[in-house]
């Protein structure tokens, strides 16, 4: 059983529209949407934004459903200069950019783990997965959708993630980030959550970021529109090569 999470509905609604042999169950003020997706068996389920709402569906799906991987799908605003909307980011390493315990321990160390950041599995297939999607980017993603939020020729990142509790929306806060995480390519507000449940919980856990913006002065995109469209169908596309 395949664990697949998003922040928000609209980032699995292209998967949910493919799920067959669909069951549901409540809990904790959450759908969880048990059935097969491209002949495997599955749960989708949507967080709802933050770390520690991620956090608590992640436990839920590992102590409820016997998952025996996780993947994150969803949206970031990238904070390296080469990343442009629409470009994907296959996380590495992952970071809480805003745990500071210090001076008990070092700034974005967790406490008893020791750990700065926690790496993800191998994402050596969901690579190989993504370059498919990409190499077939029309027969998911529609010219005027692409057209709507300016993306041209999208390309595909393996790199660090930062998370954090904070929507990042302007350039003074990029270079506190970039000053901070040299290494992370992109900012969002969950995934450094999961990857720790995970870990604790010896799960298996990859991570799908699609840039729907800059994390700047200019973050105006319609992230529901952007979710729906473009988000959505990429997640639909990746693991369909994925789980091939």
């Amino acid at each position: 059983m395949i664990g697949i999470i998003s922040a928000m509905q609209e980032e699995i609604q292209a998967l949910l529209q493919e799920l067959k042999n669909v069951s549901t169950t409540e809990k904790g003020m959450r759908t969880y949407y048990k059935g097969t997706l491209f002949n495997k068996n599955v749960v989708l389920v949507f967080s709802r934004w933050g770390k520690v709402a991620s956090a608590i569906t992640t436990t839920q799906l590992i102590n409820d459903f016997n998952v025996d991987e996780i993947i994150f799908t969803g949206v970031a605003g990238g904070i390296k200069d080469e990343l442009n909307i629409g470009d994907v980011v296959i996380g590495n390493n992952m970071y809480q950019h805003d745990l500071n315990a210090t001076p008990f321990y070092k700034k974005l160390e967790i406490p008893i783990l020791k750990k700065k950041f926690l790496k993800t599995t191998d994402a050596t297939k969901l690579l190989e997965a993504t370059n498919l999607f990409l190499a077939t980017y029309n027969n998911y993603i529609k010219t005027t959708d692409a057209q709507l939020f300016d993306i041209t020729g999208p390309k595909l990142i393996f790199g660090d993630i930062a998370s954090g509790d904070q929507f990042i929306s302007s350039l003074k806060k990029i270079k506190k980030l970039n000053k901070l995480i040299p290494s992370a390519t992109c900012v969002e507000m969950e995934g450094a959550a999961v990857a720790q449940v995970c870990f604790e919980y010896d799960v298996p856990f990859s991570i799908i970021r699609i840039i729907s913006d800059k994390a700047n002065d200019n973050a105006t995109i319609d992230f529901p529109k952007f979710a729906n469209s473009i988000a959505s169908n990429y997640a639909l596309g990746i693991l369909k090569n994925y789980f091939a």
